[in-house]
């Protein structure tokens, strides 16, 4: 017996919002996989807004989702779980980002509107009390507190402009590292190490469902079970059945690979080597 099978629904696409800002650009590759394998390998996680409009937060799975808009689908089978599920938790990624004079990303960096630089020594950092704070580690050993307002909109605002000014003009890796040295060998030509502040599940879910995302690769939801390697037909997506018809299909497909003992569950924490 499987325990905690995750609960996986057929959604129309269009009640899928995102919360981060997405690059299109990471797109196109994957409609051309998407077609050529001809099917949906992970589904998607979403979680429901429970504001009545019926729409579901992606919270993994946001250029899955953009593909199949593309490709002009009408549904998507996804992995839900709900808001004040415990085993659904954020953080926040912070950002190692290499290829730019450290001065060049500095002198951008104070040309934001609303952020406040302040140089500080790493060991004996405070946060101010008006504001959000987040942390500028530069290669070259200075280090500055970034003073970010504390109005929810203006903090958003400021963020895009901290991550626009090097997404650019430079190469980036998320992290949940906040030591730079731990990046030296690894990066040459290393710029900055940038330490975003956390957001809770209800501000992140509220800002998506007002229309404002945040800039991408900050939010990193871990969720347990996890459901992968699905591999599920496209064609049962793309077709005109109805959303009923597809999820009493997607209930029997679920079955028939439990009888066959085609699904696993690991407790362990597992690397997977064909990703």
């Amino acid at each position: 017996m499987i325990p905690n099978l995750p609960t996986l629904r057929i959604l129309p696409l269009e009640a899928l919002i995102l919360h981060e800002e997405h690059d299109l650009q990471r797109t196109l590759p994957l409609v051309e996989k998407l077609r050529s394998q001809g099917i949906l390998r992970n589904p998607p996680i979403v979680m429901p807004l429970n504001d009545g409009s019926g729409r579901y937060m992606v919270l993994d799975g946001a250029n899955r989702v953009t593909s199949l808009r593309v490709m002009e689908f009408p549904h998507i089978v996804a992995q839900v779980v709900e808001p004040d599920d415990r085993r659904v938790t954020l953080q926040t990624w912070n950002h190692v980002v290499w290829g730019m004079k450290p001065a060049t990303l500095l002198r951008a960096l104070k040309q934001i509107e609303g952020l406040r630089l302040k140089k500080i020594d790493v060991m004996h950092s405070l946060t101010p009390p008006d504001c959000i704070t987040l942390q500028i580690r530069l290669a070259d050993e200075r280090a500055y507190l970034g003073c970010v307002p504390a109005s929810l909109d203006q903090e958003v605002r400021v963020l895009h402009a901290i991550v626009n000014a090097y997404k650019d003009r430079a190469s980036l890796d998320r992290t949940s590292q906040t030591l730079l040295e731990s990046f030296r060998s690894i990066y040459p030509d290393l710029t900055a190490l940038v330490i975003f502040p956390r957001f809770d599940i209800p501000t992140v879910l509220n800002l998506a469902g007002r229309g404002q995302v945040l800039p991408t690769g900050i939010t990193r939801f871990t969720v347990s079970p996890r459901a992968l390697h699905l591999n599920y037909p496209l064609h049962e997506l793309s077709s005109a059945r109805s959303l009923e018809a597809k999820q009493e299909y997607l209930n029997h497909w679920i079955e028939e690979r439990l009888k066959r003992k085609s699904v696993r569950y690991y407790a362990e924490a597992t690397f997977l080597f064909d990703e």
